[in-house]
């Protein structure tokens, strides 16, 4: 039976070979760009393939920020290093050291320098930017007359503005000759007096989109007066088209999202203002409707009839409460008097004399209250209830006071 080797094991011998082959520990390859990926640690990923096959590759963050240019999916280079096994996937690929651009990678740079060249002449300015109108009835696109791009912007468009008036200039948008019938449908509608034009196509390769990296095309652009919206390819692709008009939209579809205004969305929240406003109106009336019932209700009683009737009830009041009194008075009186009554009745002498009692007068007229002063032989009257009687004193008899 043969050894068993662990998978560590096989990676590491494969690697050892790998590392001992002169012609991989320095070696050139051509092929296209796909999956590329900067690192936040400064290392670039990639696939380089072509027609039949691909292999994994790294650039190392030493390496990768001597390099010149910035690697995109699509373009064609010249990855000059060597093989490595990453043993830990088991995978070998390519350790650059060294990236130069083919083909699109040529006109990558071609697009660097107009870039730089269009900046200087100051076309990428915001003060040269116009404002893109809110309201439009007239849109204008130049794009080509059949593919997704023309559809997806007349669907959009239609679906948020079914009034708007869409006006197409058919042109070409890739191979030779493009950049001139692109400029050509931005001037015509320029002349034709459209309020926004759409200058766009579909994403592709460096190479597709090309047309819309030609000055003759930026030039066009710039010269506008009617504002333009650039809608080329996908969100991750730019152009100098992109740069130098006036508001640059990751897709077409987006494009017609930001040239019309959508009529549907503002009327439903039309509505809903509306809806809002009456419900305020009818709280706004209901709250005024208590303050004035409230104020009425003050007026009614600083009014003067209201005064008249409260000082009215006040006086009212007053005499129920001075007759209240005076009648609470006058059987108090009332009361007292008879208690005075029967005071004097029982202080009344005929009272006394009915009762059996006599009133006694000395000869002097005056009233005899005991027998101090009095003689045998004085003369006294007795006043009774029904007459007089006069009597002499025959004998007085004095009693010890008890005081």
């Amino acid at each position: 039976m043969s050894a068993v080797y662990s998978v560590t094991q096989v990676n590491s011998y494969i690697n050892n070979l790998i590392s001992k082959d002169g012609l991989l520990h320095s070696i050139a390859v051509r092929g296209e760009l796909s999956n590329v990926k900067y690192n936040p640690s400064g290392h670039i990923y990639f696939t380089l393939k072509d027609d039949k096959a691909a292999i994994s590759g790294v650039m190392f963050a030493a390496n990768a920020y001597a390099l010149k240019i910035k690697l995109k999916d699509g373009m064609k280079v010249t990855a000059e290093g060597r093989i490595g096994v990453y043993e830990r996937g088991g995978v070998y690929q390519i350790i650059a050291s060294e990236i130069r651009a083919e083909g699109s990678g040529q006109l990558y740079e071609r697009f660097l320098k107009l870039k730089e060249e269009l900046e200087e002449r100051g076309m990428f300015d915001r003060g040269y930017k116009q404002e893109i109108p809110r309201y439009i009835r007239r849109l204008g696109v130049v794009t080509a007359r059949t593919g997704a791009a023309v559809r997806d912007i007349i669907n959009i468009s239609l679906r948020r503005d079914p009034f708007l008036e869409i006006i197409l200039y058919p042109a070409k948008v890739q191979g030779e000759g493009a950049a001139g019938t692109i400029a050509e449908g931005i001037r015509a509608l320029d002349e034709y007096g459209v309020d926004t034009i759409i200058v766009g196509r579909g994403g592709g390769s460096i190479e597709d989109l090309w047309a819309f990296n030609e000055e003759i095309t930026a030039q066009a652009v710039f010269d506008c007066s009617t504002p333009v919206i650039s809608a080329v390819g996908h969100e991750t692709d730019f152009t100098i088209t992109d740069l130098v008009a006036d508001l640059r939209a990751p897709t077409p579809s987006a494009a017609a999202e930001l040239a019309v205004f959508d009529h549907s969305d503002f009327e439903e929240k039309t509505a809903a203002y509306r809806q809002n406003l009456y419900g305020a109106i009818i709280d706004r009336l209901k709250d005024e409707r208590i303050r004035l019932e409230n104020i009425a209700l003050r007026l009614k009683t600083k009014s003067p009839a209201g005064r008249m009737n409260e000082r009215r009830l006040r006086l009212d009041g007053y005499y129920d409460g001075i007759i209240n009194a005076m009648g609470l008075k006058l059987q108090r009186y009332r009361s007292r008097i008879e208690i005075y009554r029967e005071k004097l009745k029982g202080a009344d002498p005929q009272t006394r004399l009915r009762s059996g009692y006599a009133f006694v007068e000395g000869a002097d007229g005056k009233p005899v209250k005991d027998v101090t002063g009095l003689h045998e032989n004085d003369t006294l009257k007795l006043l009774m209830k029904n007459g007089k009687v006069y009597a002499d004193v025959r004998k007085i008899e004095t009693e010890k006071d008890d005081d």
